[in-house]
C-alpha cells in the first residue's frame, strides 16, 4: 500500500501570497495553482514550498511562458484537471463537471471555497488566497490522493 500524497491546491493570490500558506502547505509533494497568480515572485515563492504548476487566470499576463492554459494530470491513479475556471463564464461544480472529463477538477475565478462531489468527481474551488474581496475569508485547500481515491480539505488562512 502507497503513503498518502498530498497535493497543495491554491488559487486567486492576485499578487499576494499571505506567509500562512507555508503552513498550510507543509508536507504537500506538490502545488497546483487555479490562476490569477499575477506575478511571478508568487511563483517563486511556493516552489520553494513543493514544485508548483500554474494555470492562466483572466487576470494573469498572456505572454507568461511560467502558467498554461490548462492541467491535466495523473497522480496516484487519480486524474486531475486544473483550469481557472473564466473559461466557464460563472462556473459551479455541476458546470465544471460537465466541462472537464477528470476524477478531480480544480478551479478559481469565483474567490468562493467550495469542495463538492458530483457523482463520482470532486470538484474543488480552494478559494482566494491573495487580497481579500467580497467578505470572503482567505484560504486553501489540500488534496489528499491515496489507494486511487481523493479527499480534500478547506485550510483557512491567517490575515
Amino acid at each position: 500500500m502507497a503513503a498518502p500524497v498530498r497535493i497543495g491546491l491554491i488559487s486567486d493570490t492576485h499578487g499576494l501570497l499571505r506567509p500562512d500558506v507555508h503552513r498550510a502547505f507543509a508536507g504537500v509533494s506538490m502545488i497546483l495553482h487555479a490562476g490569477d497568480v499575477c506575478g511571478d515572485e508568487i511563483l517563486d515563492e511556493l516552489n520553494l514550498i513543493a514544485p508548483t504548476h500554474a494555470v492562466f487566470g483572466n487576470c494573469d499576463e498572456p505572454w507568461n511562458t511560467r502558467l498554461v492554459e490548462r492541467l491535466d494530470l495523473e497522480v496516484g491513479g487519480v486524474r486531475i484537471h486544473v483550469s481557472h475556471g473564466h473559461e466557464l463564464g460563472r462556473p459551479g461544480a455541476a458546470k465544471v463537471a460537465a466541462a472537464y472529463d477528470a476524477d478531480v477538477c480544480v478551479y478559481g475565478h469565483t474567490h468562493r471555497q467550495l469542495i463538492e462531489r458530483v457523482g463520482e468527481r470532486l470538484v474543488i474551488n480552494p478559494g482566494a488566497a491573495g487580497p481579500r474581496r467580497f467578505d470572503l475569508v482567505p484560504s486553501v485547500a489540500v488534496l489528499t490522493i491515496h489507494d486511487g481515491t481523493a479527499d480534500a480539505e478547506l485550510m483557512t488562512l491567517a490575515e
